[in-house]
């Protein structure tokens, strides 16, 4: 039995959303192609990068959904924004483009850990944290976050993520149902 091939565009502000979206969505059990589209160093700031390639790539995932097995996952930091307002900046570039919000049967997730990325991994590394403060980049060392990203993979499957996560992360888990049906 030949498994379908799926393919997960990753749209990301740096290499470390993307190290952990790869290794959380191969952790879940996805296969395929995967397609990062990352902000290039120095160009701007990777939230605004996400914002502006935002609309580019909703567009492509919609005009491919029926053709190919795809999966556009965004991520953005929601930085000082609260999570709601950063899902709501995302809705607003559509809605100004006339195009329909998200839909709950297309395969867009968006994971906004608020404050970053690396909220999220020391939260995972068993340190207190909490969605104001920033947290210490792993430069050159996106890698040392698989073995935590694994637990979080199981957690979201087990449905059994600790009631003290970060609400974004929380929120990150259900945002992974959209793209069960891609399994």
């Amino acid at each position: 039995m030949s498994q379908r091939r799926v393919q997960i565009v990753i749209l990301c502000e740096d290499r470390q959303q993307e190290v952990f979206a790869r290794h959380f969505l191969k952790k879940r059990g996805f296969k395929g192609l995967f397609r990062p589209k990352i902000c290039p160093p120095g160009s701007q700031s990777g939230e605004q990068y996400v914002r502006t390639q935002y609309l580019r790539e909703v567009k492509a995932y919609r005009q491919n959904r029926y053709r190919v097995s795809i999966g556009l996952v965004v991520l953005i930091d929601a930085d000082k924004l609260s999570l709601q307002d950063r899902l709501n900046q995302l809705a607003d570039i559509l809605r100004e483009d006339s195009q329909p919000s998200r839909q709950p049967d297309e395969a867009i997730a968006v994971f906004a850990p608020k404050r970053n990325i690396e909220t999220w991994i020391h939260y995972l590394q068993g340190e207190p944290v909490n969605e104001i403060q920033e947290y210490a980049k792993f430069d050159k060392d996106e890698a040392s976050c698989k073995p935590y990203v694994e637990n979080l993979a199981e957690q979201c499957r087990s449905q059994s993520l600790p009631e003290d996560a970060p609400e974004s992360l929380q929120a990150a888990c259900g945002e992974l149902q959209r793209l069960l049906p891609l399994l």
